[in-house]
């Protein structure tokens, strides 16, 4: 395998790019990251012509792979050819945006923008402005995108901002809680309960491994902000349109969320954010209510083409079935490899998602013929449940920097691209095969 070609585009992106990247994850790959040229299916091809199977799939928006379905092809093409963009409404922002109020039960009415990051921003600005309160409670090692009111880390006893340039003055009216900790919540709620406008939580933490919620508690996120006259607000730039297929990750739990944000898929790969909820809230928005929210490319139409058909095509064929099928096999396949590798690893996910986490400590190999076969669900009678990650503080002890310095690579010289860290989950896409997991599998097998 060569990597000529990467290298020198790197050093080239040096000279110009900070780090030579325009996302920081992307840096996470040493000594320097391979570019990609072009997309097969579920696979990529680099700049020096390796392929590797492609579980990254963009961090999560190519639910269909990289070769577009003609229909969907077709959209996006004719919205192309003519015109970029106007400056004013076209009929098929109308079109997504009742193809999402059709599938997802919460949603009412939505706003597009540009990115998950803008789309969290906004939901944030809108729940302060409905509610008339301060303060956003949200999950530790939660990902709500590059924004000052989430860039934030410590508890809510000692929130600190995560990245120089943010206000400490920020930071103080963000509240951080453990992941599935209902006491951490009721105290913060018992401190600052008049002033918290809203939580904010991934249904799934999805990019710090995947820590499925435990039995019961997004019930009680659902009762305590409605006792308290908070909102709550599900953030679905990851599971949305993936977990839970069209009614996403809020349908799969039973959950009725006043807000909800969106990104990745609803886009179907390209550049794209919403917020939906609740019309009454989603009427503060300008021009209707007091929140400003503007963006000159919100609802461009070629995205909007790129996001309903790749629903449109979802909803009209077996790509969820095909996806989620993939998804257990792996994560069945990978919990067998574990238990008979590496007993103390977790492996996590859920539908379209997977992960194996480097979980220091197990039950030991003996307990394991009882475990969750498919991905850790948090099931107190599992023999790992009392070692399995319930929070970012745990998949953060785990063995993080194996994973990044030694098992990635190992997993790139077999030809399979994985997630460059320990923890942004995978995503299987209607693309893949099952001949990609069965080599998958046996790379895992060599790899551990």
């Amino acid at each position: 395998m060569t990597e000529d070609n990467s290298r020198a585009l790197y050093d080239r992106a040096l000279s110009v790019l900070p780090g030579g990247v325009n996302s920081a994850v992307r840096a996470a790959i040493e000594p320097y990251p391979f570019f990609v040229q072009k997309g097969d299916g579920g696979h990529v091809i680099d700049a020096d012509g390796n392929r590797y199977i492609d579980w990254v799939m963009g961090l999560g928006p190519l639910l269909l792979g990289h070769d577009l379905p003609e229909p969907v092809r077709a959209g996006i093409q004719q919205k192309a050819s003519e015109g970029p963009m106007y400056g004013t409404p076209t009929e098929i922002e109308v079109d997504l945006a009742e193809f999402v109020v059709r599938h997802v039960p919460s949603v009412e009415k939505l706003r597009f923008v540009n990115s998950g990051t803008e789309a969290t921003t906004s939901a944030v600005r809108l729940a302060r402005g409905y509610t008339g309160r301060n303060k956003i409670v949200v999950m530790q090692g939660g990902y709500h995108g590059a924004q000052e009111s989430t860039l934030v880390e410590g508890d809510a006893d000692d929130p600190k901002p995560s990245s120089a340039g943010v206000p400490q003055s920020f930071a103080d009216h963000t509240l951080p809680v453990p992941f599935n900790d209902e006491d951490a919540v009721r105290e913060v709620f018992e401190k600052h309960g008049d002033d918290i406008a809203a939580v904010m939580t991934e249904p799934i933490l999805g990019n710090y491994g995947i820590v499925y919620p435990e039995d019961g508690y997004h019930e009680f996120l659902r009762e305590i902000t409605a006792e308290h006259g908070s909102l709550l607000i599900f953030d679905e730039v990851i599971t949305g349109f993936r977990v839970g297929g069209l009614g996403c990750a809020q349908s799969e739990f039973g959950i009725t969320p006043d807000l909800t944000t969106f990104g990745k898929i609803i886009g179907g790969g390209f550049p794209v954010g919403a917020i939906g909820g609740r019309a009454e809230i989603i009427e503060g928005f300008a021009p209707t209510g007091d929140v400003f929210q503007a963006g000159t490319f919100s609802g461009h139409p070629v995205t909007m083409a790129a996001g309903l058909e790749t629903l449109r095509f979802a909803a009209e064929n077996d790509v969820y079935d095909h996806v989620n099928g993939l998804g257990e096999r792996l994560r069945s396949g990978l919990t067998d490899i574990v238990a008979d590798q590496a007993p103390s690893y977790t492996v996590t996910g859920t539908d379209s998602m997977f992960k194996v986490i480097f979980t220091r400590d197990g039950p030991g190999p003996e307990a394991l013929e009882e475990q969750c076969t498919a991905g850790c669900r948090q099931n107190p009678t599992c023999p790992r449940y009392d070692y399995c990650p319930k929070n970012a503080g745990d998949v953060k002890n785990a063995e993080t920097e194996r994973w990044r310095r030694i098992f990635w690579g190992q997993m790139k010289d077999q030809n399979v691209f994985l997630s460059q860290n320990q923890f942004e989950c995978q995503f299987v896409s209607y693309g893949h095969t099952e001949e990609d997991v069965e080599r998958t599998l046996e790379a895992y097998k060599d790899a551990l």
